[in-house]
Order: C-alpha cells, then sequence, then structure tokens
C-alpha cells in the first residue's frame, strides 16, 4: 500500500526553552530563518507525503496560522515588488495539505501518535519528530518508507551513539537484514536504558514508518517510562507478532547529516551547522567564526 500520509506530534510544552516558549510553540523557533516544524514538513513532502497531520496542544495555534495564507502579507509583499520574499511566503501555505488534531493531555509519545488513528486509518504512515532535523541531502525516509513496503512490518531510524549517551534514547537489539549492513531487524527495545543493560548502542531517534497495527497495540500498552505511554514499548510488542499481525519491526542506520534542536545549545549549534552551509550566508559566516574563535579565551 502506497504510503501517503505524515503524522507530526507537536504537543510538548517547550519547558527546556522557557522563558522564549511561553507563548510561542518551541516547533516555532527559528532555525536560521523558517520555524524548526516547517524542515519537518518539507522532508515529509520530499518523500512524497503531502497529507500532513500534527498533534497539537494548547498555545499551537501559530503553527496553523504558519501553513495558513496571509492575504495582508502577501498584497503588502506584491505591492513592493518582493517577489522572493513573496514566494517564501506562499512557499509555507502551498507545501502541503495539513490538518491538526489536539492531543488534549500531554500522555507520552505513543498516545500522541494514537490521536491520529481516525485520520490515518488503516494504512502504513510515517512518524516525524520536530527535534530532529535530518538534512535534506541525507534522506532517509524514502528508504525506510522503501523498507516498509519490502516487509511489511514498521521501520524506525537507528543512530549510532557514544554507549554513556544509550541512556537518553530507545535502544534496539537488532540482527543483520541480508545485503544491506545499514538495514536490521529488531529483536528488542529497551526504553532509555542503563548504560550497562543497554543491548546495543543503536539509538532510535525521531523517524519512523508504521503499520497501522501500532493503534491496537497502543490501545493496551500501559503508561511506562516517566508515566507515559511510550511508542518505544508499542513497537516492542510489535517485534514479536507475526508478519499477518503486522508484526515485525525493521530498522535503518542513519549516517548522514542530523541537527538535534531539543536542548538549548544542541539548538544553537543546529542553526550554526545549517547557516554555514548555506550559500547566501555562510562564506561570511564562516569567516567571521574564525576569528570570533581566536579571540575566545
Amino acid at each position: 500500500m502506497t504510503i501517503r500520509k505524515a503524522v507530526i506530534p507537536a504537543a510538548g510544552l517547550g519547558t527546556r526553552f522557557l522563558p522564549a516558549t511561553k507563548s510561542t510553540p518551541k516547533e516555532m523557533l527559528p532555525v536560521v530563518d523558517k520555524p524548526a516544524i516547517q524542515y519537518v514538513v518539507e522532508e515529509a513532502v520530499a518523500a512524497g507525503l503531502e497529507d500532513v497531520l500534527m498533534i497539537t496542544g494548547r498555545s499551537k495555534r501559530t503553527l496553523a496560522d504558519h501553513f495558513d495564507s496571509v492575504p495582508e502579507l502577501e498584497s503588502a509583499l506584491e505591492a513592493k515588488g518582493d517577489e522572493k520574499r513573496l514566494a517564501e511566503v506562499r512557499h509555507s501555505s502551498d507545501l502541503a495539505n495539513v490538518h491538526f488534531v489536539r492531543q488534549g493531555q500531554p500522555k507520552g509519545l505513543g498516545h500522541a501518535v494514537l490521536c491520529a488513528r481516525h485520520h490515518v486509518g488503516d494504512e502504513p504512515f510515517a512518524v516525524l519528530l520536530g527535534d530532529d532535523l535530518i538534512d535534506e541531502r541525507d534522506p532517509i525516509l524514502p528508504t525506510m518508507i522503501e523498507l516498509q513496503q519490502r516487509t511489511g512490518g514498521s521501520v524506525v531510524a537507528l543512530l549510532e551513539v557514544d554507549p554513556e549517551q544509550v541512556h537518553l534514547y530507545g535502544c534496539a537489539a537488532v540482527e543483520p537484514l541480508e545485503g544491506d549492513e545499514d538495514q536490521v531487524r529488531i529483536t528488542g527495545l529497551v526504553e532509555k536504558p542503563d548504560p550497562a543493560d543497554a543491548p546495543s548502542n543503536l539509538a532510535v531517534i525521531g523517524r519512523y514508518v508504521l503499520n497501522p497495527a501500532v493503534f491496537a497495540v497502543l490501545d493496551e500498552t500501559a503508561p511506562g517510562r516517566g508515566g507515559e505511554i511510550q511508542l518505544t514499548d508499542a513497537l516492542a510488542t510489535l517485534a514479536d507478532m507475526p508478519a499477518e499481525q503486522g508484526g515485525g519491526v525493521y530498522g535503518v542506520v542513519f549516517r548522514g547529516r542530523r541537527y538535534d534542536t531539543g536542548d538549548r545549545l544542541d539548538y544553537l549549534k543546529a542553526v550554526v551547522r545549517i547557516a554555514s552551509d548555506r550559500p547566501d550566508l555562510g562564506p561570511d559566516l564562516r569567516a567571521w567564526l574564525t576569528e570570533y574563535v581566536k579571540t575566545l579565551p
């Protein structure tokens, strides 16, 4: 079945970025000159997923505003003859068919995915987390979609991390798939394990392509770590289920450029790295950074 839909959970409170996120959703914080959420939607669209559902919460109205048209602004830019900025403004509103549903209460990522059930229906779908920005030059979703269509199961993106950092992630036990060293079958998943108990150093990052069987499993998944319904726990159950019931979980190891916007320092690093690679900003920024670093004690 062709995968057409993407789900983007965006109901978090963004407490790491307070007070900036007191009235502004963390997903709307700018990464250079676009909000973080736009990079994620652009990634989904580039993979052929133009039906996008955002799972939102309170004080997230500006997300809908950003992907809506703004006739007054467009008219002002058109009157000034500013075609470049007019095209940029229209790009976000024409990007995809974006829908919104409220999560209500922040009960975890698994619950957020469950909120997409009626919109997704009985078809496989992608989940993209806004804290992970994947460089457009290193797409992973097309490979994940192909693997899902080939196996019929669910697929997660994996990243090799320092073993001392596995406690920050869901961690996968894996066995190789024939023909590609970066594609694996997942035999077990543990949410934020102690390093001594981790089955590997392969961490689950924020890209998933899921069989719709995940919804029935999430219905039966009890709150886990942190008192929240964990998507990792549901995937661990799917990994043990037979293929004819929608079971089987696979992984694609990501080796490209990824920008973590989940905390303040990593967010700043992401802005600098992305800006440094841009042809309009990069040369001047890199030159300034070179000179600035020399002045540091």
